[in-house]
């Protein structure tokens, strides 16, 4: 049986909060770095995400780790991830569990 599209996009949250930023001991999902996740009828994901900042030290490594990781997921026909920096990241977009586990509150 098929998975349904909600099945698969909680499948793909699933997978981006195993992607952390090596400086940060935070997933990027709860760290705010994914600003949107949409998959379409044929199953193509697109992620818009963005970084901590634009010289951040994993630009050339954690998009292409994510888009590999979502691919993976059986029933993902194809990822593209989007890097954005507007709106710039700042540390309020955080959950407020990441901001317990840095120490923020």
């Amino acid at each position: 049986m098929e998975k349904t599209l909600e099945q698969l996009e909680n499948e793909v949250l699933d997978m981006i909060r195993t992607c952390y930023d090596p400086e940060i001991p935070v997933n990027i999902y709860e760290l705010g770095l994914i600003y949107e996740i949409n998959i379409n009828e044929n199953r193509d994901v697109q992620v818009l995400m963005t970084l901590t900042s634009p010289s951040c030290p994993v630009a050339e490594t954690l998009p292409p780790d994510v888009e590999n990781k979502i691919k993976g997921i059986e029933g993902v026909n194809s990822a593209k991830v989007d890097i954005t920096f507007e709106p710039p990241w700042e540390q309020s977009m955080m959950s407020e569990e990441a901001k317990l586990e840095l120490g923020f509150l």
